[in-house]
């Protein structure tokens, strides 16, 4: 099969998403305890500028600092972006101001969010207070958001020495990225084939190398690629490993074998499951064949054909 046949370019909405779990030094920990008890501590450096949020090194000369100072939980607006359509997860449903604040008693500001009736209502200068959230657990989320100081008493630091009974050591920050994802003209056309049942790569003009999946351009010879080539069926394993750890929502029992395939006609080898043989059994050099599902759009898993081990010689490149 060859071939230049225009493909439709594919497009996906994806999500990644993780917990992100992270230890606390001694520093974070004070300063996120200090949330959850109503306490903004800040830390001075060697110059005597205190900084909040506070870091362990002094940014300027990379010394360790860990005098920790309290601050008050009102300040000064710096500067300050309106936010006009919030996005899932940010501090406050409605629009609002993002804002720099350099809270009385420090050097620098903190980022967080102002409920404001709207742009109008917001300028550098203006003083602003800690709204405190209901339910704090140690996290910067325990303040709500700022919110224009209303006159009264004000806010003072109680000189707190920043030292918590039960205080907070790690986190969880919760990570996600919502995108669309295309994989351009050339793994359109692959994944296109896939659901025919067929793997497809591109032939780069001048190294004449078949790339599979292809990439769109040679990266040895940098021109385009675009003459469509049928690979394998069958293939050659190249390197493989055991995978002994189940992993979360994959229904596969362990141990088993993931590997590079390198398909009979090309230029590189693919990954692939191992499925059909013991696992202590999968070899470099064995011949393999892929297994679909019903209904599936691209291999579940490669086993082997029967055919003799291929000679070493003749994969050594694909390594």
């Amino acid at each position: 099969m060859a071939g230049t046949a225009a493909t439709e370019v594919l497009r996906a909405p994806l999500v990644v998403e993780f917990p992100f779990t992270r230890s606390l030094g001694p520093v974070q920990s004070a300063f996120l305890t200090g949330l959850r008890e109503r306490v903004v501590l800040g830390v001075r450096t060697g110059d005597g500028r205190v900084l909040v949020p506070p870091v362990e090194y002094d940014p300027v000369t990379a010394e360790e600092i860990r005098e920790l100072v309290e601050v008050a939980p009102a300040g000064t607006v710096t500067t300050w972006a309106w936010n006009p359509a919030p996005r899932r997860g940010q501090p406050l449903e409605r629009p609002f101001a993002w804002v720099l604040v350099k809270l009385d008693g420090a050097d620098t500001s903190l980022l967080h969010a102002l409920d404001a009736p709207g742009p109008d209502a917001v300028h550098s200068g203006m003083r602003v207070r800690v709204r405190w959230a209901q339910d704090r657990t140690g996290a910067i989320t325990d303040i709500t958001c700022f919110e224009p100081e209303a006159g009264g008493e004000e806010a003072q630091p109680r000189g707190h020495s920043g030292q918590f009974e039960d205080a907070v050591t790690g986190i969880v920050a919760p990570a996600r990225l919502d995108y669309t994802y295309s994989p351009g003209r050339a793994q359109s056309a692959y994944i296109n084939a896939l659901s025919a049942r067929k793997t497809v790569g591109e032939r780069c003009p001048d190294c004449r190398k078949v790339y599979v999946p292809p990439r769109g351009a040679c990266p040895t010879c940098g021109v385009a690629t675009e003459e469509r080539v049928e690979v394998g069926p069958a293939g050659t394993v190249t390197t493989y490993c055991i995978v002994n750890i189940k992993a979360k929502n994959l229904d596969i029992e362990v141990p088993y074998v993931y590997a590079h395939i390198a398909l009979d006609g090309a230029g590189l080898a693919l990954h692939g499951r191992i499925g059909g043989i013991p696992y202590d059994q999968v070899r470099m050099g064995l011949r393999v064949e892929p297994v679909w599902s019903e209904g599936g759009r691209y291999p579940d898993h490669y086993r082997p054909t029967g055919e003799p081990d291929a000679d070493y010689d003749t994969y050594k490149e694909l390594i």
